[in-house]
């Protein structure tokens, strides 16, 4: 059996493609640019089992059809990964919108052209921001529900990356829903989506933890670089999942057959950067008295002990890791890498 998985080279995605290899899969990894398909062959040492190709911009309708017509009909499973990351820009149609949804209805269109009739199952990751409305942020009775859609459209981007990220993982899962509706006759596929929180937790090699680091790691890399006395910056109040814990999830997605047609929010519970500075002054003595302490130093967000229960648990069956061991593994691979242990 071999799985396709897009943005094969990203921080989720090289764990999924770690843990099929050790699951027996082969795997067919999908990435942007002959360096980054060699320099992944290279991570995992060659392995006979996975194969790379490239394709070089995914917002091209028809730019996985190179990789359909080679490898189609080995194809049983689609692992859709890649989509743009939110940044700052001046052109949010081409970075964040286009990317996200050509790139989604690219694979889906391909995967009807050339492996209609063998591709039996595609899991796609969306975000949790594809549920969440701005609206409600601060309404304490609010909770995440795989029921809900972020309201938001491309009107209301005004120039904020935030809200372009989150209208174009709403816009990208959506069509690949209507996709499926739309085409239910003439491909075989049942479609499940991922809807993974904010992601801690260490790279999977050592290497690609010197730098800046993806977006939610970031907010941990932030705060081991904070002073004594500042603000804590990112202040935040979110939900979190171990990036171990989304990988497994994308095998189980298609392994358990309760998961065809749902949307799964991926969660392990709240956190604060309250707490992540706790944890990195606990842990980790060289820091301390060198960072943050925050303003409540050593006190926990009651809302973030208490953890809070998604459809996710139920339907595949995964116990999520702690913030505990996200934040140190995490801290701990920073920390060596920058020789501060």
């Amino acid at each position: 059996m071999a799985v396709l998985v897009t943005g094969a080279n990203g921080f989720i995605a090289k764990y999924i493609v770690h843990d099929l290899l050790n699951e027996g899969y082969d795997v067919i990894g999908v990435v942007r640019s002959q360096a980054k398909a060699d320099s992944l062959a290279k991570q995992f040492g060659g392995n006979p089992h996975l194969a790379v190709e490239v394709v070089h911009d995914i917002a091209v309708l028809g730019a996985f059809d190179s990789v359909f017509h080679k490898h189609g009909k080995n194809i049983d499973i689609v692992l859709h990964c890649a989509s743009p990351l939110p940044s700052e820009g001046d052109d949010y149609e081409k970075t964040h919108m286009i990317p996200a949804v050509n790139g989604t209805i690219g694979i889906l269109e391909a995967v009807k052209k050339y492996a209609a009739q063998t591709v039996k199952h595609v899991v796609i990751t969306s975000s949790v921001v594809a549920v969440m409305d701005p609206a409600k942020r601060t309404d304490s009775t609010w909770i995440l529900d795989e029921k809900n859609w972020c309201p938001l459209r491309k009107e209301d981007i005004n120039g904020d990356f935030h809200v372009a990220y989150m209208v174009s993982k709403t816009y990208a899962e959506r069509a690949a829903w209507e996709f499926l509706k739309n085409n239910r006759g003439e491909v075989k596929f049942e479609l499940t989506t991922l809807l993974p929180t904010y992601v801690f937790g260490p790279q999977l090699f050592e290497e690609d933890a010197l730098g800046s680091l993806n977006y939610s790691n970031g907010q941990v890399q932030a705060l081991i670089c904070s002073s004594p006395g500042e603000e804590l910056k990112p202040d935040m109040n979110a939900h979190f999942v171990d990036v171990r814990d989304v990988a497994k999830a994308h095998l189980l997605a298609f392994q358990k057959e309760e998961a065809a047609g749902k949307r799964l929010i991926l969660t392990s519970c709240r956190y604060t950067s309250q707490d992540v500075v706790n944890i990195l002054n606990e842990k980790f003595p060289q820091l301390k008295g060198k960072i943050s302490e925050g303003p409540n130093p050593g006190k926990y967000d009651a809302s973030s002990v208490v953890g809070e229960h998604h459809k996710a648990e139920e339907v595949l069956g995964i116990k999520y890791a702690g913030l505990e061991k996200s934040i140190y593994d995490t801290a701990a691979q920073v920390l060596k890498v920058e020789l501060r242990l």
